[in-house]
């Protein structure tokens, strides 16, 4: 009965992904995310990396620190060692996992994480991505590259203050998918 319920239980586990940043390396959960955000919100994103934002419990929040919608509640102190060294001009290349794609609009944006706001404009936009439709998706969406813009008034000179993040609304799952990648400008 065992051997019967181990394949049953890996196809429910590729069931509940829907998609992520898999290149370069995204923030992920650790030590720090559960002091600020708790154990809950932890367990439910290494339960599922590609899972939605709404299937993170925000009411587990054990302090202003934690914030599902920057970064999945990801803490730097947990990802210091993932900061990547970029020069204005720089071409970053991506590549993300769409295990279950959901149509809807998408974005690159260089985020001040001080504030969660977009610093300038996106650096990539689509108005209709991922999306379930289509016998194939086009090859943009699993594989795509941003440019560093020349100027980003001053910002991003230090480990943790700006992070890439790939922005996803799934429109008819009504769901929100997000990842962040640390860097700084030299």
């Amino acid at each position: 009965m065992q051997a019967h319920a181990l394949p049953i239980l890996s196809l429910l586990a590729l069931t509940l992904a829907h998609g992520n940043i898999t290149s370069p390396p995204a923030r992920l959960p650790g030590p720090a995310m559960s002091r600020a955000c708790g154990a809950a919100a932890v367990s439910a994103v290494q339960s599922d990396f590609t899972g939605p934002l709404e299937n993170i419990p925000s009411s587990s929040s054990n302090s202003a620190a934690c914030n599902i919608f920057l970064c999945k509640g990801a803490q730097f102190a947990d990802n210091a060692d993932k900061v990547q060294t970029l020069t204005p001009g720089e071409t970053v290349n991506f590549t993300a996992a769409l295990p279950i794609p959901h149509e809807g609009p998408a974005n690159v944006s260089i985020v001040d994480t001080a504030t969660n706001s977009v610093i300038g404009e996106p650096l990539l936009e689509f108005e209709s991505y991922a999306d379930e439709k289509l016998a194939a998706l086009p090859k943009n969406n699993t594989q795509f590259s941003v440019t560093i813009p020349e100027d980003l008034g001053g910002k991003c000179e230090e480990e943790g203050e700006c992070v890439l993040q790939w922005f996803w609304f799934g429109t008819s799952a009504g769901q929100t998918y997000e990842n962040c990648v640390d860097f700084v400008v030299v």
